[in-house]
């Protein structure tokens, strides 16, 4: 199991290197993540729903989707605290103190996936979640040691040097967990280094003699890694790249609850697109000319917070000049004439105002869908993706769909005058097809990047850097 100082120290991507370093070995490996927070989330072929860097890690491992991989994923939504999803299915909502108090009963079904896991794999690689040291989370813990304890599954503490600060988190690690749960750990990693690995040798020695847990390798940091797909919300901090000279700027509003935002991952990379990233108290840029307004686990609130920010007369003067939207699932939402919530799913009942670009009112209840989908656009491109929202929308404006999908169902809407879109489809710009047709609206010409080849490459290269700077035979020996 692979735990950390803290949130953002590379144990997703530390999982998912090894996951198919490991599976090139010839072995059969299996993610498991017993509980995560993140509104990034992915389908799996059974209907249910695990995170995104569980996703990642099975593609890593050549191996289908489980809701078994991640059993426990907590979604922050609205005045509910955070929808709780189990095995793969919504289970309800609680507030931050109320899930603390619910997390013991979970620990069976935690427990039950990763029997799963190991009854089909010849190891299963286990992160963690947040801090290995938040010690006053540690009463029912499922994330961390807890779990570690209840499964009996050893322990690599994971720091991060590019933050500062390294080798007092990880000594301090050691000395404020309970000496029960230390006495799980059997070594550690310090990870995105920068610089002459000679210059820290003195370091992983102080390290190593202060905790007494074994030094597995000092990993330097891997400029690829960026081209993987981000877990959270965290990345959101992270600077896109600026490029003056792109034939096609893309103006995304960052709202509260945004979701699934790796949507526009594809969109980044290309070399001839810039995508612009707006918090509130920014404007829109006036030269963009597209505007996506992303998937959002609080539709609402998301909403509110829009015209709180002024993005709405921003979106407004961006399509009196001609400009384009898209409005991707929560964002579609958003775009119609309301939006009501008869059952409280996202906080009070009621109805709000949406946007009024498109002639549809969403619904919010029902059951979930949760469904890989594939089809074609109304503009002849092939699309696939996966649906994973709450509630229908309708309205005449479906009249005019943006695709229909390989069921003969319509799917999404588009304005009279072809401006405003609206889809449920997430992972739409994966596909070079559909992303060339939305390039191509703009003049941007065609795609320059194979996307999904270039995550295939991010692994293989990732795998290939801690090959040569993990020891990862030590590691094997030390799991059992």
């Amino acid at each position: 199991m692979l735990q950390g100082t803290g949130s953002d120290v590379g144990k997703s991507l530390l999982v998912a290197g090894l996951a198919r370093a490991l599976t090139e070995r010839g072995m059969r490996v299996r993610p498991f993540k017993p509980q995560n927070m993140s509104n990034n989330a992915a389908v799996t072929l059974d209907g249910g729903e695990i995170g995104r860097a569980q996703a990642l890690q099975a593609r890593a491992a050549r191996v289908a989707l489980s809701v078994h991989m991640n059993p426990v994923l907590l979604k922050p939504q609205g005045q509910n605290g955070a929808q709780i999803v189990v095995q793969g299915r919504v289970v309800g909502a609680a507030g931050a103190a109320e899930y603390q108090r619910r997390k013991a009963a979970l620990l069976p079904a935690v427990l039950e996936s990763f029997a799963r896991l190991k009854g089909e794999a010849d190891i299963v690689l286990v992160e963690g979640a947040g801090s290995a040291s938040e010690v006053n989370l540690r009463a029912n813990d499922i994330a961390n040691m807890g779990f570690a304890r209840a499964a009996d599954v050893p322990v690599v503490v994971v720091g991060d040097i590019d933050r500062g600060g390294v080798i007092a988190s990880l000594v301090g690690t050691k000395a404020v967990i309970d000496p029960a749960d230390a006495a799980m750990v059997v070594g550690f990693v310090v990870n995105r280094f920068r610089g002459d690995p000679a210059l820290f040798a003195d370091g992983m020695a102080l390290i190593a003699a202060r905790t007494g847990w074994a030094p597995l390798g000092l990993v330097p940091f891997l400029p690829e890694a960026a081209r993987l797909p981000a877990e959270d919300a965290l990345a959101l901090d992270h600077a896109l790249p600026r490029r003056p000279g792109a034939r096609l700027r893309i103006a995304v509003p960052v709202l509260p609850h945004i979701a699934n935002f790796d949507d526009l991952d594809p969109l980044v990379a290309e070399p001839d697109v810039e995508v612009v990233r707006v918090r509130p108290g920014k404007a829109l840029p006036g030269d963009a000319q597209l505007v996506i307004l992303p998937g959002s686990k609080a539709t609402i609130a998301d909403l509110a917070a829009l015209r709180a920010a002024g993005f709405d007369v921003d979106i407004a003067a961006h399509l009196r000049r001609g400009g384009q939207v898209l409005g991707l699932c929560g964002g579609y939402q958003m775009l119609g004439r309301s939006v009501t919530d008869p059952a409280g799913v996202e906080g009070a009942v009621g109805q709000v105002p949406g946007l009024g670009l498109l002639d549809v009112e969403t619904v919010l209840g029902g059951d979930k869908r949760l469904v890989p989908v594939e089809g074609v656009s109304a503009d002849g491109a092939a699309l696939t993706g996966y649906e994973m929202h709450l509630g229908s929308t309708e309205g005449p404006g479906r009249a005019r769909p943006f695709a229909h999908l390989a069921d003969g169902a319509a799917e999404g809407a588009v304005s009279a005058d072809g401006l405003v879109t609206g889809t449920y489809v997430h992972g739409l710009f994966a596909a070079e097809a559909q992303r060339a047709a939305w390039l191509a609206r703009f003049a941007a010409g065609a795609p320059a990047i194979a996307y999904e080849v270039g995550v295939e490459a991010a692994l293989d290269a990732l795998a290939r850097h801690l090959e040569a700077h993990l020891d990862i035979d030590r590691l094997l020996s030390l799991a059992r």
